[in-house]
């Protein structure tokens, strides 16, 4: 088993991470994406920060962030974060989004993202705008959609492992695996791809077989679990383009072991789909 750390050095690069709300968007291990964010780049040598973007935070803060995350959390968290994102934030935010920052968003982030959320009560919380899809809640008496999910995607530029699970064979690149939890049901208009098609699971709305949504290179999915440590390869992906965006180049990530990582997604992909 090779290294795990890279024997090529990166120092020349670094990421700016804006991490929006850890304080109120954090639900389900959320923040673990942001530590394997940092433990990939760390393994090659790429500096990274993190700015904790709470509420009350500068329109400034913004400005020089390389790669947006903001996690899930429930209906009452969503209605501080609306009330703190002034006019102002909301349009650099846009204007970033619309420029190809890369970004992840997760749960009620994603929801976020969109026109509105109407809630169970039928109150209508507004989104950003900045994806053409909105959510609804159906009501209390609603089956939750919750339950591991497997999401076949189309990624460009993700590294193919193939392996077998069961009398399948498996190919990794396009494969996401996760746990969703969500009461929301998100409806994509025409001028957003979804990030994927369910395989396993219920996805945006447990009807259409759609997960997630992808706008240029912003990503919204309610894959929880957290997502990234069970999918290093997305991970790797997301590091690249922001990369690739901040240096304006194309950036070829150094080789880790993933060795353990791929273990375990064998492991989920034998007990949900065998």
């Amino acid at each position: 088993m090779k290294n795990r750390q890279s024997s090529i050095v990166n120092h020349q690069y670094s990421l700016t991470i804006g991490w929006l709300y850890p304080d109120l968007m954090s639900t389900y291990g959320d923040r673990g994406n942001i530590i394997v964010i940092q433990k990939r780049c760390f393994l090659r040598s790429i500096n990274t920060k993190v700015k904790r973007l709470s509420v009350g935070f500068s329109v400034q803060e913004l400005k020089n962030c390389d790669f947006f995350f903001m996690g899930g959390a429930q209906d009452k968290q969503q209605k501080i974060v609306s009330n703190d994102l002034s006019k102002d934030k909301i349009k650099l935010l846009k204007e970033k989004i619309e420029a190809g920052t890369t970004g992840l968003y997760i749960c009620g982030a994603y929801q976020f993202l969109g026109k509105y959320y109407k809630e169970a009560d039928g109150n209508v919380i507004p989104g950003l705008g900045i994806l053409d899809l909105h959510t609804e809640h159906p009501g209390e008496k609603s089956e939750r959609l919750i339950g591991n999910i497997v999401v076949e995607v189309d990624l460009v530029g993700l590294t193919p492992t193939t392996y077998e699970v069961g009398d399948r064979k498996i190919e990794e690149k396009h494969i996401i695996v996760g746990f969703e939890n969500h009461g929301g049901r998100t409806y994509l208009g025409k001028d957003v791809k979804p990030f994927g098609q369910v395989l396993k699971g219920f996805g945006n709305n447990g009807i259409d077989k759609t997960e997630g949504a992808i706008f240029k290179n912003t990503f919204g999915t309610y894959l929880h679990g957290p997502i990234l440590p069970k999918n290093p390869q997305f991970a790797d992906y997301l590091i690249e383009k922001a990369l690739n965006i901040k240096y304006k180049r194309k950036i070829q990530l150094t080789f880790l072991d993933d060795f353990f990582e791929k273990k375990a997604r064998k492991s989920v992909l034998q007990e949900i789909i065998s």
